[in-house]
């Protein structure tokens, strides 16, 4: 009786690395299936002076919105509301502060590249 319980056992340990094995190639097929899957083209990326114009762009755009608000506010325009003109404020000056950030490091990279022996 003991024979019998080791073979089914082992008989079941076989089935169920059959089933593993088998699994594993299903998947393997799914991978190259997805490998020969034709790709994208990638992106067109922007070059770094066209990204520098449009965030200083964006930082100037941004001050005038904020000088904009603020002289309403002061010349009494019920639609100039102070929570917006501060909001505005602090949204041009957290831009200021990165571009002034983006600035130095570009600065800081020049330096170094300068510095480097030839």
């Amino acid at each position: 009786m003991t024979n019998r319980v080791d073979i089914n056992n082992v008989l079941a340990d076989i089935r169920n690395l059959r089933a593993q094995m088998r699994q594993s190639a299903r998947v393997e097929q799914e991978l190259s299936a997805e490998q020969l899957k034709p790709t994208r083209k990638p992106e067109e990326v922007p070059e770094f002076s066209q990204m520098l114009k449009q965030a200083v762009d964006n930082v100037n755009d941004l001050q005038k919105t904020s000088s904009e608000l603020r002289t309403a506010y002061e010349q009494g325009d019920p639609q100039a509301d102070l929570t917006k003109v501060m909001i505005a404020s602090q949204k041009s000056s957290v831009a200021f502060q990165a571009l002034t950030q983006v600035r130095n490091k570009v600065v800081q990279a020049y330096e170094d590249i300068m510095k480097m022996p030839i």
